[in-house]
């Protein structure tokens, strides 16, 4: 049994044998037997999309009751730096070197369903005698986004972009957290101190920003679609509107390292005192609870919308997938069935902070003792709130967001482009993407 982090000189075998493209297994092994004995051991491989000192023993701890549940069943663990994991489980796919099952985002379902990599699960799934206690909503999301409306990925949790704010700072200046733009844009200001480096507010300008970025722009825009009669809403008025006042911030009410700022650096900025607020998702309380007093923060939700009422993103949700290449899909499924058990669920997201999709688990203590956990239910449970849907259907959809935002970012808060320039580009490509896309459609059918 072997547990590791993915070294250097494996993230480097990964990406040379990622430029060989060879096909993956396509034989169809879900009802295949492993051809094991009673008293051998099966070794299954599982990755995990976000490595880390608070998430890994998580699922070090999973795995070793796992284990102890099947013991005819091995799981090496891999882990995989967040940044950088969708360039490895490209490389993987490419190469026909995929893991057994692994931690896989909703939005990258479509993208490797198009390419052939992972194994439906909808027959393991209507077997399940359990499969009634996952969230309905989450299933059904991720068989619509995908173009065969398979079932490809078992949500083990959800999550929610909010405000992560220092409701000390908020209370040592008799301000109250904001429930508009306006008091957003007004708190950003009134909190910055720079002779004593404090800022209001930082912006995540490097990798993985765009995510955040596209989120806060629909929040305040309330728009509630990415497409409309085939032109992207991306460059609305309205946001353009929000993104002048936005990248505004930068430098005058935020750090200068902003522009380069990725995931870790503005968690750091946060938890190190310096920073009164940031965007990012209830996934990162574990971090804050370690760094900070209770008391010193808070989970708030991004403000309504212009229109009146939230606006968040569907599909918020990481799920486990088996890959097509498995030797030993019936063991995966175990893996699965076992990390959406109620007991698995409830563990990993009261560790990491986030809600589970076992409905179970929804009535534990743990649940209404959680105000990061209440505030996300009360965006999700609002009867007014729009659930916007980006077009995770497109294959192009992630590496615009990489590739065309992310520098596109930077290149506005260096002063190299215009907030209409950029996304009238980002615009530009996701109508593209989107022209292609039905243009594959109509020669299928």
């Amino acid at each position: 049994m072997l547990r590791k982090n993915l070294t250097a000189s494996v993230m480097a075998l990964i990406v040379v044998i990622g430029l060989v493209l060879t096909g993956c297994n396509g034989e169809d092994s879900l009802f295949q037997k492993s051809n094991s004995k009673e008293d051998e051991r099966i070794k299954i491989v599982f990755w995990d999309d976000n490595t880390g000192p608070q998430r890994t023993p998580i699922w070090e701890k999973l795995i070793t009751r796992f284990e102890k549940e099947n013991p005819t069943i091995d799981v090496e663990y891999i882990g995989l730096p967040k940044d950088s994991a969708k360039a490895m489980f490209d490389a993987a796919i490419a190469s026909g070197e995929t893991p057994d099952v692994a931690s896989v985002y909703a939005s990258w379902l479509p993208e490797f369903s198009l390419r052939d990599a992972l194994l439906p699960l909808d027959t393991y799934f209507s077997k399940w005698s359990e499969k009634d206690k996952i969230n309905k909503g989450a299933i059904e999301f991720n068989k619509r986004m995908v173009s065969n409306q398979k079932l490809y990925g078992i949500p083990y949790t959800q999550n929610l972009d909010i405000l992560w704010v220092r409701s000390d700072w908020f209370k040592a200046a008799n301000l109250n957290t904001p429930e508009t733009w306006d008091e957003f844009f007004g708190a950003v200001e009134m909190l910055t101190d720079k002779s004593n480096n404090r800022y209001g507010y930082t912006i995540r300008g490097g990798a993985g920003g765009s995510f955040q970025l596209q989120r806060m722009m629909y929040a305040y825009s309330g728009i509630e679609t990415f497409f409309e009669d085939g032109k992207s809403t991306i460059n609305d008025p309205k946001h353009v509107e929000f993104l002048k006042k936005y990248f505004a911030l930068y430098q005058n009410y935020t750090p200068i390292n902003d522009i380069t700022n990725d995931y870790k650096a503005m968690i750091a900025g946060f938890d190190s005192r310096s920073v009164a607020m940031l965007q990012h998702n209830i996934g990162s309380f574990a971090e804050h609870s370690e760094a900070l007093d209770f008391g010193q923060f808070q989970a708030i939700p991004l403000p309504k919308s212009d229109k009146g009422y939230y606006v968040a993103e569907d599909g918020n949700t990481i799920g486990i997938s088996i890959f097509k290449g498995t030797k030993h899909p019936d063991e995966s499924w175990k893996f699965i069935q076992f990390i959406n058990s109620k007991k698995a669920q409830s563990y990993w997201n009261q560790s990491v902070g986030q809600i589970p999709t076992n409905i179970d688990v929804l009535n534990e203590d743990w649940i209404r003792t959680s105000p990061h956990i209440q505030t996300a239910q009360k965006v999700y449970n609002d009867p007014s709130t729009i659930l916007f849907e980006p077009p995770f259907y497109l294959s192009e959809y992630r590496t615009i967001l990489n590739t065309i935002v992310d520098t596109g970012t930077q290149s506005v808060l260096s002063g190299n482009l215009t907030v209409e320039e950029f996304l009238d580009k980002w615009a530009e490509a996701m109508e593209e993407a989107q022209r292609q896309y039905d243009e594959t459609l109509v020669n299928t059918r």
